[in-house]
């Protein structure tokens, strides 16, 4: 011991105490998803608070010469029966406190009980030193070292704050009304049970209003269920706050709603208000399900669910190689969901994992933060097969028996989300995302990150060419843009059960208006090829100024692809705004083909004899008496770039200039102009003279650069979902480049893409569950060796119906002949 006390004094200075602040990752290894639970544990750094599984633990000593590292090894204790089950088997019925789609039973909020073993080793002949060993030490080691241990067991670990978060929705907050609430003395006592509609004598979903004691049913939810929404009328015609629900009400609290408020509220008098109408909380049993559990219920839109989950059939687990599940993060399945896709192509693999010793070595000191690190780790993890193996027996839980089969130990890709999400205002939460927003932050990340070297991002992108024919001069503009997902629309009006779907609707309105039940609505079917036809017509453009005759006409545009990717991506557009905008889901079922030939869609480019449209700008309008006049401007394109946060007086120049051309064209422009001393200034017409004591070019610098910042971080959502390519869109400004002499010299070549037969077949899809992108839950199907695979999260098992008709995101690879 004596050895290792002389050791200890001569690495003292490396040993440091956790300060507010350190970032200490004691719960996942920096290169592997290796943890404390894993065999051999995790080690970590006592000086830089980094962790590392015994594969990589000797590669950080060897690098750094760091010897010190806190050993630190968890073992699970077994669970005990849960003494709130009852003895039929059926659960509890208590309120849930996580709301989860698609994980059974939610989010568990219990932590696992683990019995934790905690010691300092010394790389690197692996000597140990408990606590107890301390005590025979010099007082300065044992001082130091005892400090830095306790340190880093009370420090919360980095990945402690990206663990899931408890969520009802939102927090409720306490009502304005509830302090000082009125209640009629009317004489009103409610019974504790047997609860109908005042109006309509329903049965369920029935509030009480806390003013007057009225008992009427709440509002019809989506799809037709709930009620007939006469608590909510009663609320227009009184005024009358607060309502309560019935069949909600235990000695814990109950479902309080504010109509005034708009929306679920906390009453802290609710005791003193319910006793009011002769209701005791204190004996009062839950029989009505809550909101949360309505919101789970009601986005989990029925038929849709089972199918795509495919829960009505045994699956048969899989495990090994490029078959690992990967641990829900709290609604983190649509990420989930797409890497498990990107992974299974070759040049993600050939970037990422079979490289990985070289990027693992040329890391950064920190290698939590780097993004070719945490990207490689994730894809080796997903490959290796490593953590494809059952998920550990449960013991004696009883609650185990009712998961589904298929369950593995995983990975649980923490960092990596972190890292991905970091400063995004949406992929930095635990809320549910769209995973086609996502997929595009992911590849516009890889872009960054691969300026140089092989960029696996070239696998999707491609070339689009947009004409755009003047039908009074028949003369042309072509443009070409860069792409990565073709966004194909679902014409409704070309249902195949049209008829099926009028008679239903037509039973819905007659249901409605005598308050009877909804019928069951039917999925509307929508042949592939009506939404490749709605991709590929002409679209007619209106007040299209054409500079070829000099004044506004019509013309068509038509898009084509100038390029075909060699995976192909295809986002069927089911998400949309119904008349009163709230964004809802198109319930339809698409005949997707395994095969597609896109052939016929292929760009021809100026065709012989064709002429171009001149490239001038419209001139102002003019009166007779040379006065200039506003330009008539499409106020629409205006409209779409202010909501991106860019200046009016920006918009208005970019449409001027582009000649109403369209919001492609406008964007490009603003792109092409935002560093424009006069970006922000009035548009100034030929002719006119510019605002009083200026000029048009006349600005302030630091006011400008505010600008500048202010619209970029308020157009940033929208440049994720439009990746042309910055090195294209340079080109198509006249060759601007942030390269040095070099690239001034000679103009940067355009974007790379990859070109071939536009021949695919169906690989994966990736199917979404629920009535928003914001909520429901993501599983992807994928095929490997012939044989359909679906990934739910943990779960990894053979699929017997893949539902491909249901899906949302559809990836294809080129077919070689």
């Amino acid at each position: 011991m004596t050895e290792v006390s002389e050791i200890l004094m001569s690495v003292l200075s490396t040993i440091r105490v956790p300060r507010p602040g350190d970032r200490v990752h004691k719960d996942e290894c920096a290169f592997s998803f290796a943890s404390p639970e894993s065999e051999g544990g995790l080690y970590v750094c006592m000086n830089s608070f980094l962790g590392f599984g015994s594969k990589y633990v000797e590669r950080h000593h060897a690098k750094t010469g760091q010897r010190a590292y806190l050993h630190i090894t968890r073992t699970r204790k077994t669970q005990k029966e849960d003494d709130n089950n009852s003895g039929s088997g059926d659960p509890p019925k208590k309120k849930p406190t996580r709301l989860a789609i698609g994980i059974e039973g939610g989010f568990d909020v219990e932590q696992e009980q683990y019995e934790e073993e905690v010691k300092v080793v010394l790389f690197p002949d692996r000597q140990e030193v408990t606590s107890d060993d301390l005590a025979s030490m010099p007082d300065v080691v044992r001082e130091r070292v005892s400090l830095s241990m306790a340190g880093l067991q009370a420090a919360d670990s980095v990945s402690h704050a990206l663990q899931v978060q408890q969520w009802d929705g939102e927090v409720r907050q306490e009502s304005k009304h509830a302090a000082e609430l009125k209640q009629l003395d009317n004489g009103l006592k409610i019974p504790p049970s047997g609860w109908k509609c005042e109006v309509c004598d329903l049965q369920e979903n029935l509030w009480m209003n806390l003013t007057d004691g009225k008992v009427l049913c709440g509002r019809r939810y989506f799809d037709g269920s709930g009620g007939n929404n006469h608590a909510l009328l009663h609320y227009q015609q009184t005024g009358y706050p607060l309502a309560v629900k019935l069949g909600t009400i235990t000695p814990d609290g109950a479902d309080v709603y504010s109509y005034d408020e708009d929306d679920m509220v906390l009453d802290a008098k609710l005791p003193e208000h319910l006793s009011h109408f002769g209701i005791d909380m204190m004996t009062m049993e839950k029989t009505e399900r809550t909101m949360t559990e309505l919101e789970i219920a009601v986005n989990q839109r029925v038929g849709e669910w089972e199918v795509i989950q495919e829960s009505g059939t045994t699956l048969r687990p899989l495990w090994g190689p490029g078959l690992t599940g990967m641990k829900n993060l709290g609604n983190s399945c649509y990420l989930n969901s797409v890497m498990q896709v990107l992974f299974t192509i070759p040049d993600f693999q050939t970037k990422y994992v079979s490289n990985i010793d070289k990027i693992f070595n040329e890391a950064p000191s920190d290698p939590t933060q780097d993004f070719k690190t945490q990207v490689a780790k994730l894809g080796y993890g997903l490959l290796s097969g490593e953590y494809s193996k059952p998920a550990p027996d449960p013991g004696d839980d009883p609650s185990a028996s009712s998961e589904p089969r298929g369950d593995q130990v995983g990975i649980a890709p923490r960092m990596f989300k972190a890292l991905v999400g970091r400063g995004h205002p949406e992929f930095s939460t635990n809320r549910q995302q769209d995973a086609q927003e996502f997929l595009l932050h992911f590849i516009n990340m890889v872009e960054r990150n691969c300026r140089s070297g092989m960029n696996p991002s070239e696998a999707f992108r491609f070339l689009v060419e947009e004409k755009i024919v003047c039908q009074l001069s028949q003369k042309a503009k072509y443009t070409q843009r860069v792409d990565y997902i073709v966004q194909l629309p679902v014409p409704m009006d070309q249902a195949t059960n049209m008829e099926e779907l009028q008679e239903a609707e037509r039973r819905r309105e007659e249901a409605e208006s005598t308050g009877a039940p909804p019928p069951a609505a039917p999925r509307a079917q929508i042949p592939f090829a009506a939404c490749l036809a709605a991709l590929s017509e002409p679209e007619t453009l209106t007040d299209f100024w054409s500079s070829a005759v000099q004044a506004k006409t019509t013309a068509t545009k038509t898009t084509r692809f100038a390029s075909f990717p060699d995976h192909l991506v295809i986002q069927i557009k089911k998400f949309t705004f119904g008349l009163d905008w709230v964004p809802k889901k198109l319930d339809v079922s698409i005949d997707v083909p395994d095969t597609l030939d896109l052939s016929a869609l292929q760009a021809m480019g100026q065709q012989p004899g064709e002429e171009l449209l001149p490239e001038v700008a419209p001139p102002p309008l003019m009166t007779p008496d040379v006065e200039v006049k506003a330009p008539v401007l499409d106020d629409s394109t205006v409209s779409q770039l202010c909501e991106m946060g860019f200046p009016l007086e920006a918009c208005r120049k970019a449409v001027y200039y582009t000649g109403n051309t369209g919001i492609d064209a406008a964007m490009n422009w603003v792109m092409g102009h935002m560093e424009d001393p006069d970006f922000s200034a009035p548009l100034v017409l030929p002719g006119s003279s510019s605002a009083p004591g200026t000029t048009p070019t006349e600005s302030l610098p630091e006011e400008h650069l505010a600008t500048i910042n202010n619209i970029l971080e308020r157009a940033v959502d929208w440049i994720f979902s439009h990746l042309d390519d910055l090195e294209s869109m340079d080109v198509s400004e006249g060759g601007r480049s942030e390269g040095g002499s070099e690239a001034s010299r000679e103009p940067p070549p355009g974007p790379r893409v990859r070109d071939g037969p536009g021949k695919y077949e169906l690989f994966a899809f990736i199917s979404h569950m629920g009535t928003s992108t914001m909520c429901g839950h993501y599983v992807c199907h994928i095929k490997k060796d012939q044989q359909w695979v679906i990934f739910n999260d943990q779960k990894v098992c053979a699929s017997e119906k893949p539902p491909k008709d249901l899906g949302y995101l559809y990836f294809y690879r080129r077919v070689v002949e």
